[in-house]
């Protein structure tokens, strides 16, 4: 059932302490069955005209397409940055425990 299917979304936050907050609400709301944190990156981008660069934090949410949109509304809504990136990527297949598991977290 397409409802059912894993998604992960990703996204970046300035600090691992701004990945826990949305981490835990994500999963506390039951949007996301579990978040991983991966500190430590360093980012370069374009921003209003000019080259940034800096120390950032990635985070893959781990969810079912069923939760997609309030899961989208609900980070962007607690999300610090003015534009956040809140990417959704499809989830092709896997092992099918840890697809329940998800499931049951997001019921």
């Amino acid at each position: 059932m397409a409802e059912d299917r894993l998604i992960l979304v990703y996204t970046t936050l300035a600090s691992p302490e701004q990945a826990e907050a949305l981490g835990n609400a994500l999963v506390r709301e039951k949007l996301a069955a579990c978040v991983n944190i991966f500190p430590g990156m360093k980012a370069i981008y374009q921003w209003r005209g000019a080259l940034e660069q800096g120390q950032e934090t990635a985070m893959i949410i781990k969810s079912r397409a069923a939760r997609q949109k309030a899961l989208l509304a609900r980070a962007k809504e607690l999300h610090p940055y003015e534009t956040p990136a809140l990417l959704v990527l499809p989830v092709e297949s896997g092992a099918e425990a840890f697809a329940a598991w998800v499931r049951e977290q997001t019921g």
